[in-house]
Parts: structure tokens; sequence; C-alpha cells
């Protein structure tokens, strides 16, 4: 797939030169906005913006508490398995990373399952690399059955599918898929995924309509922020989310923002994105989507992420382990998929949020499916 080729919703160009040249006065109008859209958020996410921090921080806490009150919800992820048939540069699970490789069966996926409701937590998220052999459909499939089996919700973030087989997962109890696509610059696309599945943009771009038109009630939406001009990120990540707003209109998105960080290959982030402007683009995407739940995982710091719960934030990972197995038995950091920032466990990452005046939340709905 080409730029020429990309979906009409989808092209930013209109707003990008708002967004590089915005003024402090354009800001300030933006703020102002009754209902922010495209050109507002251009304004929004420009590097004028940082003058005027503190004011969007205060909007983007209003909206916050207004839609999802003083509450964070909370996840753990769990990594199935780190087989993967994909080269991305970024990845420390990549196919050409000498690493051994390993996959939970049943009986360990039930033991790490109870690891994790011993916690208190409520919502899983499994993951796994591209579709391989090892980690096929039908071995997801089986694991989401299994955790649906114990926990309120279940998500997965894997490799694209058929609706038939999102509509398997729905079936077997799953509540959403995450895919993220990781930068939706096609060029930068294909520089990135050097081999295997996942260098197919359009599969990857496709798959949260697929998500939605199987039945599933939640697609969480992602670019990896540090792969690519984070302007044009940010723009096409509103456009992806209002376009599946507009479309599917009973389904529900989440939006993450996950920061390229350390990890096996040592890839270095062609273009560096800072804490000041994740919490503008957080802030900007909060005041333009306000009733979107707003992510963040363990990749930040604590200091990070106790500054964004409430303002912008309201759902978080937490006591995250990025290796396979890791609440059981947890391996050396280094052998995960990226290293964890904020490693504080779940009494301890509660307590800062309740010192802040919001309230951890474990469960807010019981599935439909039991």
């Amino acid at each position: 797939m080409t730029a020429r080729e990309l979906p009409d919703w989808l092209d930013p160009t209109p707003w990008l030169a708002t967004a590089r040249s915005a003024t402090a006065r354009d800001v300030a109008r933006a703020l102002e906005a009754a209902h922010p859209q495209e050109p507002e958020l251009a304004a929004l996410i420009a590097p004028a913006a940082d003058g005027l921090l503190e004011e969007l921080a205060s909007r983007a806490r209003d909206l916050t508490w207004q839609h999802f009150g003083r509450t964070i919800a909370l996840y753990v992820p769990l990594y199935l398995s780190d087989y993967c048939s994909s080269g991305c540069v970024y990845c420390g699970f990549a196919a050409d990373r000498q690493i051994p490789r390993r996959r939970l069966e049943p009986a360990e996926i039930r033991d790490e399952l109870a690891a994790i409701r011993r916690m208190g937590i409520q919502e899983v998220l499994l993951l796994t690399g591209e579709r391989t052999p090892q980690a096929d459909f039908d071995y997801l499939e089986a694991a989401v059955e299994e955790a649906a089996g114990h926990f309120a919700a279940v998500m997965v973030e894997a490799f694209p599918m058929t609706i038939q087989e999102y509509g398997r997962l729905a079936q077997a109890g799953c509540t959403g898929v995450t895919i993220y696509q990781e930068t939706y610059d096609p060029d930068q696309y294909a520089r990135l995924h050097r081999w295997g599945p996942k260098r197919d943009y359009a599969a990857r771009l496709q798959a949260p309509e697929k998500i939605l038109a199987s039945g599933l009630r939640v697609v969480g939406l992602g670019a990896l922020l540090g792969l690519n001009d984070p302007l044009f990120e940010a723009l096409c990540l509103y456009l992806h989310a209002r376009h599946l707003l507009r479309s599917y209109w009973r389904g529900g998105i989440t939006l993450s923002f996950p920061r390229v960080c350390r990890q096996r290959g040592d890839s270095v982030p062609p273009h560096p994105f800072d804490e000041r402007s994740l919490a503008r683009l957080v802030c900007a995407l909060r005041i333009c989507l306000p009733d979107v739940p707003l992510v963040l995982s363990t990749r930040e710091s604590a200091r990070v992420r106790d500054g964004l719960a409430g303002v912008g934030i309201n759902k978080m990972s937490v006591a995250s382990r990025t290796t396979v197995g890791g609440y059981v038995a947890p391996g050396p950091p280094e052998e995960g998929q990226f290293q964890v920032s904020d490693e504080r466990d779940v009494a301890t990452f509660c307590a800062a949020l309740r010192r802040k005046g919001l309230q951890p939340v474990f469960k807010n709905w019981d599935s439909v499916f039991r």
C-alpha cells in the first residue's frame, strides 16, 4: 500500500501545517472550542502548546472526571508466547533475535491466571507475537476460553485475524482486541517491518474494522511513539478513532500511548518522543475525544504515570511482566519484550492513586458470556 492508496479518512495533510506552525494564540483558541475536532487537535499537539500545558491539563482533567469519574481501571498483561514470524526492527521478540523461545502450556496458563487473580485483578490482556505454528489461532482461542472462566474482562493483543476468527474469540469470551498500527506512514512502516506477515500494512490497518464487525465490543488503537513524526501519528490516530466511531457506533475504542523503550536489539527510535510531548498528546486527545478511554502502560515511569493518572488517562496496566510466564516464575527482565519502567506492585500502585484522590477499579461490569 502506498500513500496514494491510503483511504481518504486517514489523510492528515490538511492539518499537518497547523500542527507544525500553530502559535500560542492558536492553542488558546483551540482550548476555547466547544466541540474541538481536527483543526483544534492540530493546534493542541503543536510545540507551541507546551507554553499552555497547564491549561491543557486542567481541561483534560475536568473532562476525564466528567466522563469517567475519579477512577482508574486496572488490567494486567499476560504474555502467552514469544514465538514470532516477523522482523520488526523495534521489538525484542523479532524473529531474528537470538533468544530462547517458549509458550505457556495449558496448565501453565491456568497457573499464571491464578497468580494474576490473587492480585485482585479482574481484567487480563493476553499477548502473543505474530501468528506461528507454536501460537496459532486455536492456541489463542483456547487461552481466551480458559481466561474467560476466571476474569470479568479478557482482552487480546495478537496478530490480525479474519472476521470469522474474531467472532470465535467473542464466543470464547473475549471482550476486545488491541492492535497497534505502530506507524501510520506506509513508507516508514515498510522500512521498520523487514519481513513476515506484519509487513502487510493494509492487513494491519483493516484489522480494527474486522474486530468491530465481528461482534467484539472494543478495539484498542495506538501508534508506537518514536517510530515516526509524532504530529503525523497523532493526527492519524485521531482520524482512525473518529472513522471507527462513525462506522461502528455500537462498539467502543481505547487509545494507548506506547513509547519506544529499551529492548533486545537496542533499536534507537528515529523520532525521540519525550515525556512533555507525551503529556501534551494525552491531554490533546482527551480534549478532542472526551469519552474515549485513554490507556497508559508500565513502559512509563512511576512519576509519569502518577502525573497523568486522572489527567486524560483513565486506564492503566499494573504489576506487569513482559516475559512469558512472568507471574509464577519471573524471568530476567532483559528477556521480556521490553523493559518495564513502573515496577510497583498492585498495593503500592493503588495506594499512590488513592493519595491523588483517585479510585482504582478492578471490575465495573459482568461479562454477558457467563
